[in-house]
């Protein structure tokens, strides 16, 4: 019977912390990704509009986060909102004008293009990227 608790008691906890979880997205133009939470600390790499992100905790202003790929950073808390959007995750991407693969391809994106969420219908998802191109894309290619 202890075990059954202490396993019940795992499970609580793991829930809570998954609960505290939040997925947000980058809402300025471009974010400096860095080493830790402050400006003193290293740039890691750049990321630009509608960049999703998965926050793992939050310390004195600033999301310490993973990212599509599993990599790992800090972003300052002003640069992130909440906002549904989607990240290429293929190689290259179709984005078609409509919810089908019956209509055309408008223009085709390589892996890890960040869009904004616009609409879903059944698989497909109506994007818009920050420059202002939208289109349609399958849901089996974005994270």
């Amino acid at each position: 019977m202890k075990v059954y608790s202490a396993i019940l008691i795992f499970l609580i906890l793991l829930c809570a912390s998954l609960a505290q979880a939040e997925r947000l997205a980058i809402t300025a133009t471009e974010a400096n990704i860095r080493s830790g939470p402050g400006t003193g600390y290293d740039i890691l790499w750049k990321v630009e509009k509608y960049h999703p992100i998965f926050v793992l905790e939050k310390s004195k202003g600033w999301y310490h986060f993973r990212d599509f790929e599993g990599d790992k950073g800090w972003v300052h808390n002003s640069l992130a909102g909440k906002i549904e959007t989607i990240i290429t995750k293929a190689t290259t991407s179709n984005i078609r004008s409509g919810a089908g693969t019956n209509y055309k391809i408008s223009f085709k994106v390589e892996k890890g293009i960040p869009f904004k969420v616009l609409n879903r219908k059944d698989q497909w998802i109506h994007i818009q990227h920050a420059d202002g191109d939208k289109g349609w894309i399958h849901a089996s290619l974005v994270w």
